[in-house]
């Protein structure tokens, strides 16, 4: 066997006349390349912390700040004002230094200090810079002169070819709105929501907090503010994620799936192989800092923080709260398959394994045919249960010896691959593929995805893939980023064979994956089983639709020339007011990356405005004319409270912190209290995609991803994602629960389609001639203007 033959690369033999030395050629050289590949990483790695730490200035430009320095003390022009001679009058041990060396010195470090000077000064330009939002207030594609002479000062100021993280020291921190201006936008946002008494009533509430508490609250959330990178970050993940005590299965991971229409082989090796291979190159650019900051307008940039815990990362359970565990240099990934556990080393000789030879690790796992160990097989059912039972299950059953060492390895691995059993996909032919791909993502069989790795890769045995993401340590488009750059990667960089295996050569001492042990007690089988029986109760309780919306897409909607997410987010207040006959608190998820350690802010999508416009649109007395100005405004508000959200203003972040504060300082406040017990009954979020532009969806047009989806929010309420696709596409994930009478995915699906066209029938050339004629102008269906 292989692993044989590497126990004997090193042999040592004591003789009566000598000691015999052996050494395997192989193995010195695997050794040595390993040392080379370590120290040039090393060196690429001190190189790129200095060029982003001086960002956006570069070393080259301190030398020829010296040089020209160096030049004007010859031609006897003090471009320093006297400080180089008072510098060099003063150097210590001046008296063993000659008069030429002493100036040469001073002058390197006034330059020096002056580069550094000019570092900041352009740092704290830039920050000054981005700290202006009014561009986003603008209607879209016209864009003032102003914004245009901002803009080209942020080009000045950025500099040329920056790093992944070079713009972090000088993005801006997240301000805190001032706490009339969030309690105002708080009641306007329930005003639809609550009649006349309970308005009263929390009016009332929000008076007696603005005029006792919220003063002092305010105070230490500014201190935070100026103190802290994030005055929010820190403190969402902690009691959000972490301190949250229920299963993450479901209730907090979420997932991705892969291309909707192409698979690019039919071979689950050949396949898993390529991802894998496509996953290490983009770690290795991310652990470099060479991937390109991801950039509004190509100018502004996104914060890039949560990129660093994409690899190597585990949430740790613990009894009261959690912990995110991030590791550095890991060169191994763990492979679950049919209940075992493997051990799956990704380097040999200082380099990557080939595609190729990660296809055939994988192949050597199918086809093993042992069996798994007692308690093996649902051991992941651990990660899939309440937290307290698997905090204290890690501490009494793998705290030593075998069970230790194999879960060290799990929470260590660069990140967990399960090689499926049961093929999954996008399928026209079948009703329900859909729906089963995305179960079998967000919880499989509750035992065959670990759930506390960062991210685990599904692989089926059709060639399909996905992922399944813990979602503590970074949101949806981190994920998405990495997701696009490895679907491009495999498909177009990659590529197969004509058998549909990956391309390349295989090391012929390639080591088999190493087979974790366990010795795993009947007790700790016991906890186990009710982990896993908690977590089915979960998953089989999930109600998941998946609908392809192909009636029309982004390119009719911006036809009429209104945004595709206000559009989206309407037709979904339609479709739950058709739904249930009541309107509901909605979340909808925006980012808030263009301040430092940005993560997301709630946009609270149920406004007055669509509430007026549902109504509408359910009276058969309003003309399609009248709905028409309707949707404008409930389309124009929300597009101002994604704005308001985006740029630091919004509601629920400033008052999740106000509660926390209330709580360090044992502060009673029933309105903080009421706000944060409030439910999300309808709990949405846009998936990104297109964020690194590597595919040309229109040249190929069936290399589009089917987006991703979790789970509901609200015991019966609706968990819907949807990811525009292109022009013409348009991907709902919408989840729900079958223990709720009240709720139905697939009815819930069918009224978004219907919201969906009732809304684009109203753009009529009929329609918009009658708001012409009221002095509103309105763009029609395929962009024609009737007049």
């Amino acid at each position: 066997m292989a692993e044989a033959h590497q126990a004997v690369g090193f042999q040592f033999t004591v003789r009566p006349d000598g000691v015999d030395i052996k050494l395997s050629q192989e193995v010195i050289r695997n050794i040595y390349l390993s040392g080379v590949t370590a120290w040039k990483k090393k060196a690429i790695l001190f190189k790129n912390g200095i060029l982003a730490g001086v960002y956006p200035a570069s070393p080259s430009s301190w030398l020829i700040i010296v040089i020209a320095m160096m030049s004007s003390l010859y031609t006897h022009v003090d471009l320093s004002l006297g400080i180089i001679d008072l510098m060099k009058d003063n150097l210590p041990c001046r008296d063993r230094m000659s008069v030429q060396t002493r100036a040469v010195l001073s002058a390197v470090l006034f330059t020096t200090g002056l580069w550094t000077f000019l570092i900041y000064l352009m740092r704290y330009t830039l920050k000054a810079l981005l700290s202006y939002h009014g561009w986003i207030f603008e209607s879209h594609g016209k864009m003032s002169t102003s914004t245009k002479m901002w803009l080209n000062l942020v080009k000045m100021f950025s500099g040329r070819r920056p790093l992944l993280y070079s713009f972090q020291a000088a993005l801006p921190r997240l301000p805190v709105p001032s706490v009339d201006d969030t309690i105002q936008r708080y009641l306007e946002s329930v005003r639809p929501l609550l009649d006349s008494k309970q308005y009263a009533q929390m009016e009332l509430l929000a008076k007696e907090f603005k005029e006792t508490e919220a003063a002092q609250l305010q105070r230490y959330l500014i201190l935070k503010s100026w103190w802290a990178t994030n005055y929010v970050s820190d403190w969402w993940e902690e009691y959000i994620y972490l301190r949250s005590r229920s299963p993450i299965m479901v209730n907090s991971n979420f997932y991705i799936m892969d291309l909707l229409y192409v698979t690019p082989t039919h071979r689950q090796a050949a396949r898993a192989g390529n991802m894998v291979h496509a996953m290490l190159l983009y770690r290795r650019k991310l652990e470099r800092g060479e991937h390109a900051p991801l950039r509004a307008l190509g100018t502004v940039p996104m914060c890039s923080a949560q990129m660093e815990r994409m690899f190597n990362t585990t949430r740790i359970p613990g009894v009261e709260t959690d912990i995110v565990q991030h590791l550095n240099n890991r060169k191994h990934l763990v492979v679950y398959h049919k209940g075992r556990f493997f051990q799956v080393w990704l380097y040999t000789g200082g380099r990557h394994l080939s595609p190729n030879e990660l296809e055939t690790q994988f192949q050597r796992i199918l086809n093993d045919t042992s069996e798994p160990q007692p308690g093996e097989l649902k051991l992941a059912a651990l990660t899939a249960g309440d937290r307290i039972p698997w905090a204290r299950a890690r501490v009494k059953y793998f705290s030593q010896g075998a069970n230790k060492a194999s879960l060290d390895v799990i929470e260590s691995a660069a990140f967990f691959l399960t090689l499926d059993e049961e093929p999954r996909g996008y399928d026209p032919a079948k009703t329900n593929s859909l729906d089963n791909y995305a179960k079998s993502l967000l919880h499989g069989k509750c035992y065959d995805r670990w759930f506390d790795k960062s991210f685990t890769l599904i692989s089926y045995p059709n060639g399909k893939m996905g992922v399944n993401i813990e979602h503590a340590w970074a949101d949806a488009p981190i994920m998405g980023h990495m997701w696009e750059y490895v679907l491009a990667t495999d498909c177009f960089h990659l590529g197969y064979t004509e058998e549909g295996h990956c391309k390349g050569d295989v090391s012929g001492d390639l080591p088999y994956p190493n087979r974790l042990q366990w010795h795993i007690s009947k007790e700790c089988q016991d906890v186990i089983e009710k982990s896993y029986l908690s977590a089915k109760q979960i998953a089989d309780d999930v109600d998941f639709h998946g609908y392809l919306f192909t009636d029309f897409g982004k390119g009719a909607i911006k036809k009429c020339r209104t945004s595709p997410d206000a559009f989206i987010q309407l037709a979904l207040q339609l479709a739950q007011f058709r739904d249930q006959g009541v309107f509901c608190l909605t979340y909808e998820s925006s980012m808030t990356r263009m301040f430092r350690d940005g993560r997301t802010e709630t946009v609270r999508s149920c406004t007055s405005e669509a509430v007026a416009f549902v109504r509408a649109m359910e009276d058969t007395d309003v003309t399609n004319a009248q709905k028409l100005v309707l949707f404008r405004k409930a389309a124009e508000k929300h597009q101002n409270m994604y704005r308001l959200a985006m740029t630091g203003s919004g509601i629920d972040r400033h008052l999740f912190c106000l509660y926390i504060v209330s709580k360090y300082l044992g502060v009673d406040s029933p309105f903080l209290k009421k706000v944060l017990s409030e439910p999300w009954k309808l709990s949405t979020s846009q998936t990104p995609q297109q964020q690194i532009n590597l595919v040309d969806i229109n040249k190929f047009p069936n290399f589009v991803g089917a987006g991703g989806g979790f789970g509901p929010v609200a015991d019966d309420g609706y968990g819907v994602s949807y990811i525009i696709v292109g022009e013409n596409l348009i991907t709902f994930h919408i989840s729900c629960k079958f223990s709720s009478p009240d709720t139905s995915s697939y009815r819930f699906g069918q009224h978004i389609r219907k919201a969906m066209i009732d809304i684009q029938a109203l753009f009529k050339p009929e329609n918009d001639k009658k708001m012409e004629e009221n002095g509103k102008c309105v763009l029609l269906v395929n962009g024609k203007k009737h007049v």
